[in-house]
């Protein structure tokens, strides 16, 4: 039988696909654009019908049907591997979503070793090409694992995704397929850059002081590192190389603007490595058919010591807060969680390991309100229920608008000082006095 032949015969509509899904199932519905839309709408109308549906998610770019129809979540029980701005608006409409701890180039691992079975996996995809593959997009991520431990595999065939080359594990073949939906060809998300702040800026200029030629470039989410990224494409930097967990637009504008070219990769030279991109057109349709870039899963593009074999990585990441001890949440305010820990620890790993490598946590010093009140971002203790993403004996340099502070080595009363020293002006006294009654200040420092 031919692969046209096996096509047409597994290809069925999005209401007959989803008549697989039994009461008490797993489901994985994909991640980030390569979550599935036509058949999460076909399931959201099975709700009566169905119990105890638990599903897997990956930053959540869409309203999604399944928790619109149950919004208390009674049948469908929605688990986030990152928590996204949908996920936070489910949340808050007062739907529980769970989220699962991890670090994130150990994902495929815990999918093909340590969580419950996948009972179905519905994963959006590239129209199948000739030899009978379909890519996955722009989200290798663990995808294959999640197809490998399935005991049922649904593609939904979406003609706007880009086509994104390998890497491998980068697409399925249609003999692992049990179905086919073919979509509506709906868009794929669009988040563009936040508008740069004068913070950003500021934060920024103090990074691209130790950017050199030939560096490797890692940008995690947010306005600080697409400050960064933006302000590359306007220097005079050459030879700037890419292995990063996310694809962002600033991306494009460095390799647009001859900044960024991968000639002095020690790994994958002359190519951008990723293991998904979220952005605007521009970036996908930069990625489509692009064998300048390799998508890889991200137990490869995240593992510490693949990422530093680059020499001089430079990696960039936001952080909510960091206390005066140096420990760095980045993912919750409290116990109200935010997003995750995604790939941050890894790339501050990997950029401590490369050789000539560093590692940035950036942030605001403070947040302030309309009526001038300030709320340091640098405090004395993360607040009660505060995740710890980056352990004080892991994390190095933290960037603020007043400057930045290298902690690896320093003692406790340094760390404090340092930290101190680059909180807003305002509330450094305050810290002060906190560090003093927690025993960590020597009455000789200076702020």
């Amino acid at each position: 039988m031919g692969i046209m032949d096996e096509y047409k015969r597994k290809c069925v509509s999005a209401d007959e696909a989803v008549k697989v899904v039994k009461s008490g199932d797993w489901v994985d519905f994909g991640s980030f654009c390569g979550q599935v839309r036509d058949l999460d709408k076909a399931l959201a109308e099975r709700k009566d019908e169905l119990k105890d549906i638990k599903i897997w998610s990956l930053v959540n770019p869409y309203p999604t049907e399944v928790n619109i129809v149950d919004p208390t979540g009674d049948v469908f029980t929605w688990n986030s591997w990152h928590l996204s701005g949908a996920d936070r608006k489910i949340a808050k409409a007062g739907k529980p979503v769970y989220y699962s701890s991890m670090k994130y180039s150990e994902l495929p691992r815990y999918v093909r070793e340590r969580i419950e079975p996948i009972n179905v996996a519905m994963i959006q995809v590239c129209p199948m090409d000739k030899h009978g593959f379909f890519n996955f997009g722009p989200q290798c991520t663990h995808t294959k694992a999640a197809c490998d431990q399935a005991k049922i595999v649904i593609v939904e065939v979406n003609e706007k995704q880009p086509r994104c080359l390998g890497g491998y594990e980068e697409g399925i073949h249609i003999s692992e397929v049990d179905y086919i939906v073919e979509g509506t060809n709906q868009p794929l998300t669009q988040i563009p850059a936040p508008p740069m702040t004068d913070v950003d800026r500021k934060v920024a200029e103090f990074i691209m002081e130790e950017i050199r030629d030939g560096s490797c470039i890692q940008l995690g989410i947010g306005g600080m590192p697409n400050a960064v990224g933006m302000m590359i494409a306007e220097s005079d930097l050459k030879d700037l190389g890419c292995h990063t967990e996310m694809l962002v637009d600033a991306y494009v504008h460095m390799v647009n603007s001859g900044r960024m070219n991968g000639t002095k990769k020690n790994i994958d030279p002359n190519k951008l490595v990723y293991t998904f991109a979220l952005g605007t057109n521009i970036l996908y349709d930069f990625i489509d058919d692009n064998p300048q870039c390799a998508i890889y899963p991200v137990n490869y593009t995240n593992k510490p010591s693949n990422a530093a074999l680059n020499d001089n990585l430079i990696t960039i990441n936001n952080a909510v807060e960091v206390d005066i001890y140096g420990q760095v949440c980045s993912e919750s305010a409290g116990t109200r969680h935010i997003s995750g820990t995604g790939g941050q620890l890894d790339f501050v790993l990997a950029g401590w390991d490369s050789k000539g490598g560093k590692s940035f946590v950036c942030l605001p010093s403070a947040n302030v309100g309309a009526d001038g009140s300030i709320r340091s971002r640098i405090v004395p203790t993360l607040a009660q229920g505060g995740i710890v993403t980056d352990p004080r004996s892991v994390a190095d340099v933290i960037v603020t608008e007043y400057g930045k502070f290298a902690m690896k080595g320093m003692t406790v009363w340094q760390r404090a000082e340092g930290l101190i020293g680059i909180a807003h002006p305002a509330v450094r006294d305050e810290l002060v006095q906190a560090a003093e009654a927690q025993g960590i200040w020597r009455r000789s420092n200076k702020v």
